[in-house]
């Protein structure tokens, strides 16, 4: 019943994301029942096992939590409330894990908002580290991580990328742009990105803002394929066989005339194109050309 709440809300949600007010409009049985708490781990009173975890909102320059505490494995870990094994949150947490129960991961990407991933599994526990592994996608769940192969482990992070690291990102880089193209002013989210300046694995290639461009789809694409570029300070750049090319008006109006254009940036300081990352990506943009 949770999930399909969360269904129909992300129905009319183009960034994936959810204020944390409408996830607690979930009612059971006539009976409402909050979905995020402050505590960050939830059990609803009469449940014997957590129902849902929460990762809060960082700042747009730093990475979410998360993004430091990946496993060897490739799974996501989630940290005890606290240190002590039996606290309540943690004992609650435990039971999930042994009954295999699914949970709903709320991960903050503004104050008060939220993209939800579910169902996720918790896995295996790491008592001294204090911590649960979790994993995110169902083909996560039944490896056997006592001894992964370089192969599985590409896999397993592969999919904690898809299913968790790279909505996370986009809500984040959306929001911080009003979800406009930071080149063409497009403001339909659905036809949106979040272009990493440098790309992700990468040294600064980090999931954070500051990495992130909001980009229409051919925007995107034309920036990751070295056929846009953005200088510096933070004009436009058109590769010169693109200039000297004639077509349709998707070429002229989309591309050509971008040449030359302010980029769009977040008014937020902390949330605007870091110059060095751009100034990376620019050399690279250059020597392709």
């Amino acid at each position: 019943a949770m999930f399909e709440h969360l269904d129909r809300l992300l129905q009319t949600s183009p960034d994936g994301a959810l204020a944390s007010a409408d996830i607690n409009t979930f009612n059971f049985d006539g009976r409402p029942i909050r979905l995020i708490v402050q505590s960050g781990i939830w059990k609803p009173a009469g449940f014997h096992a957590a129902l849902t975890i929460r990762t809060t909102f960082t700042p747009p320059n730093q990475p979410p939590p998360y993004a430091d505490d990946l496993g060897d494995d490739g799974l996501v870990r989630y940290k005890y409330r606290g240190t002590d094994p039996n606290h309540a949150d943690n004992r609650a947490l435990r039971v999930a894990m042994i009954e295999g129960l699914p949970l709903a991961y709320f991960v903050g990407v503004a104050r008060g908002v939220y993209v939800p991933r579910y169902p996720v599994w918790l896995v295996e526990e790491d008592p001294a580290r204090h911590e649960f592994a979790i994993a995110v996608d169902e083909g996560q769940r039944f490896i056997d991580l006592s001894s992964l192969a370089p192969p599985q482990r590409a896999y397993l992070e592969r999919l904690t990328s898809v299913r968790l690291h790279q909505p996370v990102f986009r809500a984040r880089v959306l929001r911080a742009y009003g979800e406009r193209c930071a080149m063409c002013r497009l403001h339909e989210a659905q036809l949106l990105d979040a272009a990493h300046i440098i790309p992700d694995g990468q040294p600064k290639g980090d999931p954070v803002v500051p990495n992130g461009l909001a980009l229409c789809k051919i925007h995107h694409v034309a920036y990751d394929v070295n056929l846009i570029g953005v200088r510096p300070n933070l004009v436009v750049e058109v590769a010169q066989r693109l200039l000297d090319d004639s077509d349709g008006p998707m070429l002229r109006h989309g591309l050509q005339e971008m040449a030359g254009a302010q980029l769009l940036v977040p008014r937020e300081r902390t949330a605007q194109p870091d110059p060095e990352r751009l100034e990376l990506r620019y050399e690279q943009f250059r020597a392709a050309s």
